[in-house]
């Protein structure tokens, strides 16, 4: 067999039992801060990334509409000068408006123009932002301007197109009697420049078919002038000579670039019917509708040689503005810093750290709560076990749980501490109550014990005084019985009261004559004292059976405790008239304000000789302060050694119901 343990000793608590991490107060509180902190970072982050790409893409609008302004006025610049001189006044203007720094370089990086002021401006960046070449229009920014040709010429280099001050006032003039004509038969119209400085005719609403039904002919302002013959003839035969090296047919070329074939020479058939194959370009002319072919035409279609053609048109143009417009530049557009288009670049680099520092608030989140949660759950582990302590039979001698703080726990420890010493007091007092419990009783059972046996033996005569011994040892008996048996009632809630109107000057009476003989007795004198004139107190709706068990009781102890030639008072009044005040006044040897406390617990006696003498079972006061909580009331004690005590009963006055419910209560 194994040997056999010995039980651990009373008093001793079992070890802790401790509580899995997830189900203690520490592992939720652990739990709770790191959910907390988790979601705090996950909102932040989320806030910061929303607020800074909100911020970043509102920048990026913003350079990008300045940088579309700038590539717009300079490729205009371009477009309309054949060289970039007096660029520079152009270059500061927009660097001024946008605060944007603007370079403009060969495309070997020869300065052109630059806004910054500095001795040494700071190096361009690697990357250009735009080539500045009205020939060849940058897609990735727009332009102005009008829309590009498909040949991604800018519409505002005319070159050899652009009309002089003389065909421009005819034109213009021509132009205002179309419009006078077409507002006489209801249309309103108005008169649109373009880059060449030929004007053009615009219905209100862009409607052209209300103009083409009125009589007013546009066919005067369609024709071209002597210097837009002069160009067209020239690009004309650029293109021929372009289509004659790839041994195509040549073309005509109409003022809008549309393009008519020409005929066939004799013996050869055309490869394809005649074909008026417009091309949308915003150079030098005006949007007017091709001239039509007089052969008859099928459906339009795109075949090699139109294709062909569009690309030798394309090629002529060029050749015949390149000498009109500024070469090629280079556009370098970033911050006066130095600095390029500002960005959002979420490398890893960038994720280490954020993640990094989203890492360092969640451990010292995790690290303060720790700490916090380390000393909250210390000082309750120690009202656990004083609690455990406590249970396992320890209150007798209680050990005070150390009261660090005050705050919630302190408090909490505090009011333990409280009661656990109350409880102490209440054991001790529960141990001398038994005691003297047995102690009350067993005087006058020996008393009655002892005269019964020396009548049995014969040694002493039952005669009337025998007989009177034994009843009033049977008396004391019956009266311990009596007071135990109310203070169970009461404690139960089964002490009952039939209240009825009372008048206590009445009661305070019958009180008095029924003590006069104790009072006599003991050399004291008992007297009520009168109330003041027109000072009447109110009637009491009161039990007068236990009102004058309740004052009976005040003035047996003031009596017992008052030395002969001393005095006891009994008087009533009512300062409010709402209560009824009973004072009971001795001239005795009075308490000391330590014991005051104590005057109304069970078998407490100031005298601890436990004399009949001086005291009685110890249990009156107990059953005063019963009785007068049972009619809603409260008593004190006001004390001082040597010069006497008052006891002070309140009740509430008539109005006021104590039923049997205020008793049950208690």
């Amino acid at each position: 067999m194994p040997p056999r343990s010995d039980p651990p000793p009373r008093g001793t608590p079992p070890p802790e039992r401790r509580l899995p991490l997830r189900k203690s107060l520490l592992g939720r509180l652990l739990a709770v801060s790191a959910l907390v902190a988790a979601c705090s970072v996950a909102a932040t982050a989320w806030l910061a990334v929303q607020t800074t790409s909100g911020a970043i893409k509102q920048e990026q609008g913003q350079n990008l509409t300045d940088d579309a302004r700038i590539y717009n006025t300079l490729l205009g610049y371009a477009a309309t000068h054949p060289r970039w001189d007096g660029v520079d006044r152009t270059v500061t203007d927009l660097a001024r408006q946008t605060g944007r720094r603007i370079a403009l370089t060969t495309p070997q990086r020869v300065p052109l123009a630059d806004s910054a002021t500095q001795d040494k401006p700071p190096a361009l960046p690697p990357q250009t932002s735009a080539v500045v070449d009205p020939l060849s229009v940058d897609g990735t920014l727009p332009a102005g301007g009008g829309q590009s040709a498909a040949d991604r010429v800018d519409p505002r280099a005319v070159g050899p197109f652009r009309l002089p001050a003389a065909e421009r006032a005819g034109l213009q003039e021509t132009a205002e009697r179309i419009v006078s004509c077409l507002r006489d038969d209801g249309v309103t119209s108005d008169i649109v420049g373009t880059p060449s400085g030929r004007p053009r005719i615009q219905a209100v609403g862009n409607d052209l078919d209300r103009i083409e039904g009125t009589r007013c002919s546009i066919d005067a302002l369609e024709e071209p002038t002597a210097t837009e013959t002069k160009a067209l003839t020239a690009l004309n035969q650029l293109a021929d000579a372009c289509l004659k090296r790839q041994d195509r047919h040549a073309v005509r070329l109409n003022l809008d670039l549309s393009w008519n074939r020409r005929p066939a020479p004799t013996g050869r058939v055309p490869t394809a019917p005649p074909v008026s194959t417009p091309e949308p370009s915003a150079a030098p002319t005006t949007p007017t509708e091709a001239t039509p072919t007089p052969e008859p035409s099928a459906a339009p279609t795109i075949n090699d040689d139109d294709r062909a053609v569009a690309s030798c048109v394309g090629t002529a143009r060029r050749e015949q503005l390149s000498s009109y417009v500024a070469t090629p530049a280079l556009l370098f557009i970033g911050d006066p810093g130095g600095a390029t288009v500002p960005g959002f670049d979420l490398s890893p680099a960038n994720t280490a750290r954020i993640a990094g520092a989203a890492a360092l608030v969640l451990a010292l989140t995790v690290g303060a709560s720790l700490f916090a949660a380390t000393r909250l759950v210390r000082p309750l582990r120690a009202l656990t076990g004083a609690a455990q302590r406590m249970k396992d039979g320890g209150y007798a001698d209680p050990v005070p749980v150390p009261v660090t703080a005050d705050n919630e726990i302190g408090r909490l420890a505090s009011a333990f501490n409280d009661m656990s010493a109350h409880r102490a007091r209440l054991e001790g007092q529960r141990k001398a109550m038994v005691s003297d419990v047995a102690h009350e009783l067993r005087t006058p059972l020996s008393n009655i014990r002892g005269w019964l046996e020396a009548a049995q033996d014969g040694v002493a005569d039952p005669d009337p005084a025998f007989v009177a011994s034994l009843l009033e040892e049977a008396m004391q008996l019956q009266h311990i019985i009596g007071d135990l048996q109310d203070l169970a009632q009461a404690d139960a809630g089964a002490l009952r009261l039939h209240p009825e109107p009372v008048r206590i000057e009445e009661l305070l009476g019958h009180v008095a004559a029924a003590h006069q003989a104790q009072a006599d007795t003991a050399e004291v004198t008992l007297t009520v004292a009168g109330t003041a004139p027109g000072a009447d107190v109110p009637e009491l709706s009161a039990d007068p059976v236990r009102l004058r068990q309740a004052v009976g009781n005040l003035v047996s102890n003031a009596v017992r405790h008052t030395p002969p030639g001393g005095s006891v008072t009994l008087s009533a009044s009512s300062p409010d008239g709402d209560v009824v005040v009973v004072d009971v006044a001795d001239t005795g040897s009075g308490m000391p304000p330590e014991d005051l406390r104590y005057v109304f617990d069970r078998f407490w006696r100031a005298e601890k000789s436990r004399s009949r003498r001086t005291g009685g079972s110890g249990l009156g006061l107990a059953i005063v302060r019963k009785l007068a909580e049972a009619h809603g009331g409260t008593v004190h004690a006001v004390s001082a050694e040597g010069e006497g005590s008052v006891f002070t009963l309140r009740i509430p006055a008539a109005g006021r119901p104590v039923a049997e419910e205020t008793a049950d209560r208690l």
